[in-house]
């Protein structure tokens, strides 16, 4: 699972990092700041920080959910988390 954070380090983002970390998830981190901007306005997401899950993007209320809600405690043995 190709898992990408969008993050300018703020308190909200190191929220969503720290939740990553917890659940195991595997992921890569994108802090130019350009990068995150631009992204953000082509896919309408206006804030930091936001997550891509292979072609799914989701800004922090949906990220949280999905992490609460779909990853299990400690990770998965079966996936690539």
């Amino acid at each position: 699972m190709n898992v990408v954070l969008y993050t300018t380090h703020c308190p909200k983002c190191e929220v969503l990092a720290q939740k990553l970390t917890l659940k195991n998830v595997k992921y890569t981190v994108c802090d130019d700041i350009d990068k995150v901007i631009a992204t953000g306005e082509r896919i309408g997401i206006m804030s930091a920080p936001f997550l891509k899950i292979e072609d799914e993007y989701m800004d922090f209320s949906k990220a949280v959910k999905w992490l609460n809600e779909e990853v299990p405690n400690g990770g998965c043995s079966t996936c690539d988390f």
